[in-house]
Order: structure tokens, then sequence, then C-alpha cells
């Protein structure tokens, strides 16, 4: 007796079906499983006979062998726990073929025969879809998160049984539905606004012109500047997420289980600062079967590393390949996955070990202690970060003030209108933002008149600037240009994006 379960792997942040083949024949009892299956998959065989018998099932005394096809490709995880029940169960008491057929199921199973949840149900439910499923059955507590999916059923289950009978059409079960348009007005950072930070009028009109040309920014200033506490509301003047947007960073939070609970789709901008003691693999992804890192959990959000010098020089100089190609490609023996990686670069660093140049008092840092301090960072890489800000230390003057800063309502209008201006733009173009504008690009977009080449050209040369700086300056100042209105880019906003590369010399230089 032979019964066919369709169910679904992951393959990156991406679904595939798989067939869960299972075959009861004469001879000793046993239980093989092949398909190439790890180790958690080869021990769902103890799950699902105590599952199974815990149901009030018969378990078949009967050599039972299951095939997970395509069996040249490497499954993992307990995701194959609930179908291979089924099938199991399916031979003994046979189920409608044409409801197996039109029927994905996933699910661990515990030994009492309660179903948990698993990791990466929307992209499997994605799959589904393209594949022609008709319904799923999935565990309870991931059926909301399948449900995003339209055009498919959803239906979560919490035991063995009650999947069987719904299969059986002795109880059926409906299926979830939820309300996408409320999950999309749900933002968790409203608790998040500009209005509470005093002072730094200069870094904070930085950030508003990374976050309208989606430009890299890097902040220098002591301890206790604000730094961190404008990085975090970034994302608060960054435009809405579009929903899919949003499915796209669920599909990668689903993948690695780093979904909220009771949250079905992540609807606000995702905010990353991973620590300074972060590892290659985990920054960029990685592992004997690859998953995403740091860099692709930021993907439509904002990446922030702090005290960006105490990071291992090899883990920033991994930044360079996603930074560039917005991807991230990991090669492994078992696969090579490519993950999504457009993030924004949000860097902060203390002037010096101390944190405190310039100030005769506090600092007493050497000049070769300065420079091997500043020289963790290398050019290449300070080179992808468009706008360098200075944050100077917060005044008590700052500080003792009643009135509230602008918003961040205030400055998303302006941030919006600058983007929307870049959208009709780029209309025509494969990109969205003057960040990704390239060398050809920046020629047809970017054009200067002659006194603005000749600042251009005299700030080059003094601040001994490389090619890929260049470029910067000049997507910088078209993005300042739109924020202003101004279809062509002036020397007001070609000498504010040149201030953003000052930096090169002070320090680096």
């Amino acid at each position: 007796m032979i019964s066919k379960i369709k169910s679904c792997a992951l393959y990156g942040i991406n679904g595939y079906l798989v067939d869960v083949e299972v075959d009861l024949s004469e001879g000793l009892p046993g239980f093989d499983l092949v398909g190439l299956p790890d180790s958690s998959i080869r021990e769902s065989k103890e799950r699902v006979r105590a599952a199974i018998k815990n149901s009030e099932f018969l378990f078949p005394i009967k050599r039972i062998t299951v095939n997970l096809a395509p069996a040249d490709t490497k499954k993992e995880g307990s995701a194959f726990d609930l179908p291979i029940a089924i099938g199991i169960i399916s031979c003994n008491d046979p189920i409608d073929k044409e409801i197996l057929d039109s029927t994905m199921i996933i699910g661990e199973l515990s030994l009492d025969g309660k179903v948990r949840p698993v990791n990466g149900i929307l992209p499997m439910v994605y799959s589904a879809l393209k594949k022609g499923i008709k319904q799923c059955i999935v565990p309870f507590e991931n059926a909301e998160e399948g449900a995003i999916v339209e055009d498919i059923e959803v239906i979560g289950v919490h035991t063995l049984k009650e999947a069987i009978n719904h299969l059986k059409k002795e109880e059926i079960i409906p299926r979830t539905i939820i309300d996408i348009n409320s999950l999309m007005k749900n933002n968790t950072n409203n608790t998040l606004d500009f209005a509470d930070v005093k002072g730094q009028e200069h870094v904070k009109r930085a950030l508003e012109i990374s976050a309208a040309g989606s430009h890299n920014v890097l902040m220098i200033g002591p301890p206790g500047s604000g730094k961190t506490m404008m990085a975090r509301r970034l994302p608060t003047i960054l435009p809405d997420l579009s929903f899919e947007e949003s499915i796209e960073i669920t599909k990668i939070y689903s993948v690695t289980g780093l979904l909220p609970n009771k949250k079905s789709l992540i609807t606000s901008r995702p905010f990353r600062a991973p620590h300074h003691t972060v590892s290659n693999s985990a920054l960029i992804g990685g592992g004997r079967i690859p998953k995403p890192g740091e860099v692709s959990l930021s993907h439509y959000g904002v990446l922030f590393l702090d005290e960006l010098p105490e990071f291992n020089k090899n883990v920033l100089e991994v930044l360079r390949q996603p930074l560039e190609d917005r991807e991230v490609t990991i090669s492994r023996v078992n696969a090579t996955l490519t993950y999504p990686a457009s993030f924004m670069l949000v860097c902060s660093m203390n002037p010096c070990p101390c944190g405190y140049l310039g100030d005769d008092e506090k600092c007493h840092c050497q000049p070769e202690q300065v420079k091997k301090y500043l020289s963790k960072i290398s050019g290449p890489l300070l080179d992808r970060l468009d706008i360098h800000v200075e944050a100077s230390p917060v005044k008590y003057d700052d500080l003792d003030v009643k009135e509230k800063s602008e918003s961040s309502a205030s400055i998303k209008k302006r941030v919006l209108q600058a983007q929307k201006i870049q959208q009709e733009r780029y209309k025509n173009e494969s990109i969205y933002f003057n960040a990704q504008l390239s060398a050809s690009q920046i020629d047809k977009y970017c054009v200067l008149g002659k006194e603005e080449r000749d600042l251009l050209k005299n700030a080059f040369e003094k601040l001994n600037l490389s090619a890929r700086a260049y470029h910067r300056i000049l997507k910088v100042s078209r993005t300042i240009a739109d924020l202003e209105g101004e279809e062509k880019i002036g020397l007001q906003h070609l000498s504010e994006a040149i201030q953003y590369r000052s930096l090169d010399r002070k320090y680096w230089a």
C-alpha cells in the first residue's frame, strides 16, 4: 500500500514542493527514511510513531519506507512530521486522493499528537500557490502567517487527529482569514520621534538627506552626543512599507525563525544593530546550510553599526559586496544561495579611542593612537559611505529647552516628496533612489554648470578624493536639490554635499 502527501522544504527564502511517499509492505517491521533527510528528519520516526499511537490511530506493524522526493536535494527541519504521519495513517485508512493531491501539509509533531509551529511557513505557502495547490494544512500558530497569501486556503490545526478529520471531511475546519489592511496600519515605530532629539540640527539634516536618497551615512562624535538615539529614529522618516516589501521582509524573518510572536506580517522597516563582536557569517549569512545574516535581516530597513572601529576589520570588509549589489551570495558545498540585502548602512564612531578628541582636559590620546584607531576603517569602505557628519557635544542650553524639535512626521513629508521626484525621474530606469545611480546615469541626471564643475574640481584636488567619492558627492547633491524641489544642481547643493566629505581630509588624509 502506498500514499503520497505533498509537503514543502526551503531553499534560501523560497519554498519548493516535496512529495512524501509512504509505502507499507510485508516483512520484518521497520521504519526507513530516504531522500537525503538530515538528523532532525531522521529523528521524526520516533515522534511520528508516538504521535500516531497517542492520537488513537493504529500504527502498522509492517515495513515502512518513507521517501522525500526529489531525493537528490538535502532536506532539513521538523516540518515533515505531520505529512509523514498522515501518509502512514492514509495507507491503512485511505483518504480521497484528489484531496491529498490538492493539499500541502506542514507541521512538527509532539509525542502526544499536538502540532507544533515551524519556520518558513510564508514562503512555503507561496510556493504551494504557484504550484496550483488549493489548501495548506499548517500548525495553528502559523496559520495567520500563511493566510497572508491570498487565493489559497490555509487551515490551522492543533493536533494530528484534527488534520485527519478535516481531510476526511468528518470535521471541517474553517480557513484562516486575516485583515491585511489593518495589519499594514500597525506601525511599531510610533514611540520614537525626532522631536525627542535636542540640538544636533546639522546631523538631523544629514539623516534627512540620507533618508531621501537612500544614502549610507557615518556619524562621528563624542560619547553622549546622541548618535545612537538619532540612528534609531531614522526608520520613522522613511516611507511606509508597501505590501510587497512587507512580504519580502517577512519571508526572511520567517525562514530564520525571528518572526515576533503573534505577528504574521512585518509592517515597519527593520532596524538591526549587531554587537561589534559579530562574526562574518552572522553579519553576511552562512552556516553549513546557509541562513540569512544581519544584512538580509535589514532588508528595506537600516543596519546600524555602533562604534565602527571596534568591529573586526575582516567583518567590515565583507560589507563591500552587499553595499554595491544590494544582495549577498553565499556558496557552500551543499548549496549556493542569494539573499536580498537592500539596506541603508548607518555607522557611528568616536573621533579617537577615548572619544573626546579636541578636549584638552578629557582627551590624552597621542596622534599615533588616533591614527591607529581610525585606520581600522579602510578607505574603500569609507568611500561607500555617502555622508560623513560630525555630531558635536550637546550643550546645556540645547537640553534646557521647552519647545519640541521638528517631528519625524514633518521631516517625513519632505523625504516623501523628494522620493516622489526620484521615482518619477527614474520610472524608465531600473533604479528608485539617487544612491543607486550608476556612472552613466550620473552623467545623465547630475549635470553641472561651469561654476559647479570648478567647485567640484577644486574640492576633488584639495581633499584628495577617490573616483567613488566624486560620484558620491554628485549623488548626494542630486538628493539635496530634490529636497529643495530644484531641477538643476546648484552651487549651494554641491557645497553642502562636499561638506559631507570633509572628514576624508580631516581624519584620513
